[in-house]
This record gives structure tokens, C-alpha cells and sequence, in this order.
């Protein structure tokens, strides 16, 4: 049984013993499930890659929303005040991201955050298209989703 099925049991078994089957009481369960495989884990062999894993993927889900907060505040403020500061544009990106699902979760990531949307990736899977809402340096903002999304996502499939 690998360890996150282990931390499923846990979980699972959390929610009996409290009566509690519903999202938040599974997912006590799951974090004091995580807690304590974390306190044993010299007992199981490889269980410092689920945490490192599990620790990207909160990392990712974190820096994702707060990038979407942010940008929500700028299309916001863009909507809301006299001025227009947008300068729409479509920009290519090169992708570092090979496997199908991990251009699967940068495209999405891009698509949900607001000023953004994925609109193509070529045939190599190499090339994506976006269309953005704040495009006067399409330099920067292909550094910004290279060096962001791009790279947590990377990090998160590893």
C-alpha cells in the first residue's frame, strides 16, 4: 500500500470514528492523517517524495491564487476606473512542459486566471498562444508565466 493510500485510510477512517462523512471532516482527517505519517515516516521507505510532492502541489495551489487575486484586482481596476490602461494582444509562449497533462494544467491555469486566456497549443506541443488582457510587454509577460505557472507546474509533476 503506498502512503497515499495509506493517508486515505486515515482519512476515511477519521470521518468514522468522528461521524462525520462530509468534505471538511475528511479533510481533518486528511491533514492529521498527513501528521502522523509525517511523525512516522523513517517507517516507510520513499515517503519523503509524497511529502516533497504533496508540499508542491499546496505550493502551486497558494502562488495560484494569489496570482489570481492579483490579476483580478488589475481587471478590476481596469473595468472600474475611467482610464484604459489594457492593451490587448496575443503573445506565443515556448513551453518547457512536455507530458500532455502537465500543457493540460498550465493551459487551464492560464485560461482561469481573469486577463488571461489559452487559446491554442501547435501540434509539437511546444508553442502556446494566449491572449491577453495587459499585453504592452509580451517579453514580460512570457518571463512571468515561465519563471510562474509554468515552473510550479513543473515542479508539482516531478
Amino acid at each position: 500500500m503506498n502512503i497515499f493510500t495509506l493517508n486515505i485510510v486515515l482519512a476515511v477512517s477519521w470521518a468514522a470514528l468522528t461521524g462525520t462523512f462530509t468534505l471538511p471532516g475528511l479533510a481533518v482527517g486528511f491533514a492529521l492523517g498527513s501528521a502522523a505519517l509525517y511523525v512516522t515516516r523513517p517507517l516507510f521507505p520513499g515517503s519523503e517524495r509524497y511529502f516533497l510532492r504533496v508540499w508542491r502541489w499546496v505550493k502551486l495551489i497558494a502562488l495560484f491564487l494569489y496570482e489570481l487575486v492579483v490579476s483580478s484586482v488589475q481587471v478590476v481596476w481596469d473595468v472600474l476606473t475611467p482610464t484604459q490602461l489594457s492593451s490587448p494582444g496575443i503573445i506565443s509562449m515556448p513551453l518547457d512542459v512536455r507530458d500532455e497533462m502537465e500543457v493540460l494544467l498550465v493551459t487551464n491555469l492560464i485560461s482561469l486566471t481573469p486577463g488571461t486566456i489559452s487559446l491554442d497549443v501547435n501540434e509539437a506541443c511546444d508553442t502556446l498562444y494566449i491572449h491577453a488582457m495587459f499585453a504592452d510587454d509580451p517579453e514580460a509577460i512570457r518571463a512571468q508565466l515561465k519563471n510562474g505557472m509554468e515552473r510550479w507546474v513543473i515542479e508539482a509533476m516531478e
